[in-house]
C-alpha cells in the first residue's frame, strides 16, 4: 500500500510515517519501491505502525518504543521481561495523576477567591488571583 492507504490505515499522517520511518521505527524492504519511486508499505509495517501508536497511547516515549520493538524483533518481550517496564509506567501515569489533581485544586481554590458564598463574582474587574504570584 502507499502512503496515503497507510496514513488511512493506521490513523497516523503522513508526516509521522515519514519520521518513524527516518528514526528507524519502520524499514520498508528494499525491493518495496514502484518505478516511479513510490514506496509500497506491507501489512507488516502497518502491523508495527499500529503497535507504535498503541505504544505511545500507553505513554511510553519513542526511545522507549524502539526498545520495546527490539524486544519484540528478538522474541524477547515477554511478560517477566516486561512486568517491571509497565510497573515503571503505571508509576509514572500515577505521578502524573497526583500532579494534575493538585494543579486542578489550585486552578478551583483560586477560581473560588473570587467569588462571594453564592458564587458571584466579588470584583469582576480585579485581576485573578489564579495569575498572580
Amino acid at each position: 500500500m502507499l502512503i496515503g492507504q497507510l496514513s488511512k490505515a493506521s490513523g497516523l499522517s503522513r508526516d509521522t510515517i515519514r519520521f518513524y520511518e527516518r528514526q528507524g521505527l519502520i524499514i520498508p524492504g528494499r525491493g518495496d519501491t514502484r518505478f516511479n519511486n513510490y514506496k509500497e508499505y506491507s501489512n507488516d509495517i502497518l502491523e508495527r505502525l499500529l503497535s507504535i501508536k498503541r505504544l505511545k497511547n500507553f505513554g511510553f516515549t519513542l526511545k522507549e518504543v524502539s526498545g520495546l520493538l527490539d524486544m519484540l524483533d528478538a522474541q524477547t518481550a515477554t511478560c517477566g521481561n516486561l512486568s517491571h517496564k509497565i510497573d515503571e509506567k503505571v508509576l509514572l501515569i500515577e505521578q502524573k495523576i497526583s500532579e494534575l489533581k493538585a494543579v486542578r485544586k489550585q486552578l478551583l481554590d483560586g477560581k473560588r477567591g473570587c467569588q462571594d458564598e453564592s458564587g458571584n463574582l466579588k470584583t469582576p474587574g480585579a485581576t485573578c488571583p489564579v495569575f498572580v504570584h
